[in-house]
């Protein structure tokens, strides 16, 4: 057990808040430096908690016990949990869809209707208008992202590009759809009315869509992208139809009703095992070490191991054996780890006040609306990149700032907005948050090897910047939805919230 408070807590020094945050910026570029692309298989974890174990102290310092310290910590970590989750539906996932060649399928079909010159405006284009019906990046990212990976593989192109491709048009949809979590967190957060949000963050969402797709389409294709023997390699070992694509087709459909993501995947899954069984079934019987064709437990050890440990793929042909020999919960064991140690040091930073301290004199400058706009939008990305979550980053930024909004009389879309524009789309750029290290661990690409190309991530909170300095919709409030505003705004803090409670 912790030890208690011997006292009132007392206010902490910039000084004194700066101090972990500082061992965590050299922690982790020491982390880089000494082990280059291994960093998130443990060392940045250790960074981590070392700099959550230095805040803890410098709270303990200033007076907070370490119980509520621990306590904050664990409340963090399980806010992740439903991340987690996601997490090893998605292994799960990709292991049967591996084995039942609905992969494989999306890879065949994609490398013939898919022109490699336009490859990459294509694939910004697909998952912005998949992530737009369903509202979810993350559900984009772990099927129709798994699949146009596969396709870039095989057309030679460039995987952190395609991953970036992948993930600005997920984050399009994200941000802008009335399904997205999001979205409707963002607006709880400002008080804004939903659908009036989503009006709005198109006005910035379509000019960054736009200003995207024109750099992809300059960034050109490889020299080669002859798939010809490609897509006889692929037909000399599947027998591929239509019916393959039946487990996509059920995800994407649950996802549109909104089912949670991870029964979701997780029920994605198991109809990739189903379909493996009664498409190639001789795939699910070597995955057991079974020969038995009559045994019904060698079919459910098959697939029971596919889910777990993921598949592996023997057809003798190496480039296909190399590209289908992936998934299974144990694969997102590295991610898991790392998630929890970004999250624990999250909540410890916010508990004692660190990341209030650090915040606040970035609050203070803000005395024009540009200034306003632009100080929130740095907010957004440093709670991103300091609460390692992106719903924090969501919810604290969006409360903190909300009565200078009122007093600027900016309406609360406008605010929600300027949330959605920085905090959800830049959460995919950094390695230890959530969302990037999902994103890395799901398309199978460094965060920091795609975050360059990820230009929707990059563009929007400029472009939303540039919008309040020009004073481009920038809507204004009466002084009656002023005063109203005010008489219902009670003095906060950035305090920690989950979804439920805000929503």
């Amino acid at each position: 057990m912790g030890s208690g408070s011997t006292g009132s807590a007392r206010r902490m020094s910039t000084f004194s808040a700066l101090i972990p945050i500082v061992l965590l910026v050299s922690l982790l570029c020491l982390s880089y430096i000494l082990f280059s692309d291994g960093a998130s298989s443990g060392p940045n974890q250790v960074a981590l908690l070392a700099s959550a174990l230095a805040a803890a102290l410098m709270g303990r310092f200033y007076g907070i016990s370490m119980d509520d310290i621990r306590d904050a910590a664990v409340e963090s970590v399980a806010t992740g949990l439903p991340a987690v989750f996601i997490l090893f539906a998605v292994g799960a996932l990709i292991g049967t869809w591996a084995m039942s060649g609905t992969i494989m399928a999306m890879i065949y079909y994609g490398l013939q209707l898919m022109n490699p010159h336009f490859f990459y405006v294509s694939t910004v284009i697909i998952c912005a208008l998949v992530s737009l019906s369903i509202g979810s990046s993350w559900t984009v990212a772990g099927t129709v992202g798994i699949g146009l990976m596969g396709v870039a593989h095989q057309m030679g192109m460039d995987p952190a590009i395609t991953a970036g491709a992948v993930i600005s048009g997920a984050y399009f949809g994200d941000k802008s759809s009335p399904l997205s979590d999001c979205t409707n967190l963002a607006t709880a957060a400002a008080g804004a009315n939903l659908y009036v949000h989503i009006k709005e963050t198109l006005w910035t969402s379509v000019p960054a869509l736009a200003l995207t797709l024109v750099f992809f389409w300059f960034i050109g294709t490889p020299a080669s992208s002859d798939t010809g023997m490609t897509l006889a390699n692929i037909e000399a070992q599947y027998n591929l139809s239509l019916v393959h694509f039946l487990p996509l087709l059920l995800v994407l459909g649950m996802a549109v009703m909104k089912c949670p993501p991870f029964t979701t995947i997780f029920v994605g899954a198991l109809a990739g095992g189903v379909l493996a069984v009664a498409t190639d079934p001789t795939k699910v019987l070597a995955m057991a070490g079974s020969a038995d064709t009559a045994s019904v437990l060698a079919y459910v050890k098959g697939v029971w191991a596919a889910m777990s440990s993921g598949y592996v793929s023997v057809t003798g042909d190496a480039e296909i054996d190399a590209l289908m020999t992936r998934g299974g919960m144990e694969s997102m064991l590295n991610t898991v780890w790392l998630i929890m140690s970004a999250l624990a040091f999250g909540g410890v930073i916010e508990k004692t006040g660190i990341l209030e301290r650090i915040l606040e004199p970035v609050f203070k400058i803000a005395k024009s609306t540009g200034a306003l706009v632009t100080s929130l939008v740095s907010t957004c990305i440093a709670t991103n990149a300091l609460a390692s979550d992106q719903y924090m980053a969501i919810v604290i930024p969006g409360r903190m700032f909300k009565t200078a909004f009122v007093r600027a009389r900016l309406r609360p879309e406008v605010l929600s907005r300027a949330v959605g524009d920085s905090a959800t789309v830049t959460s995919a750029l950094i390695p230890w948050n959530s969302c990037g290290a999902y994103m890395a661990a799901t398309l199978g690409v460094p965060t920091l090897a795609f975050a360059g190309f990820a230009f929707f991530n990059i563009i929007t909170p400029i472009v939303t910047i540039a919008f309040a300095l020009f004073g481009w919709r920038m809507l204004t409030s009466t002084d009656a939805e002023v005063e109203l505003e005010m008489e219902a705004e009670a003095p906060t803090g950035p305090h920690h919230h989950t979804v439920d409670q805000i929503s």
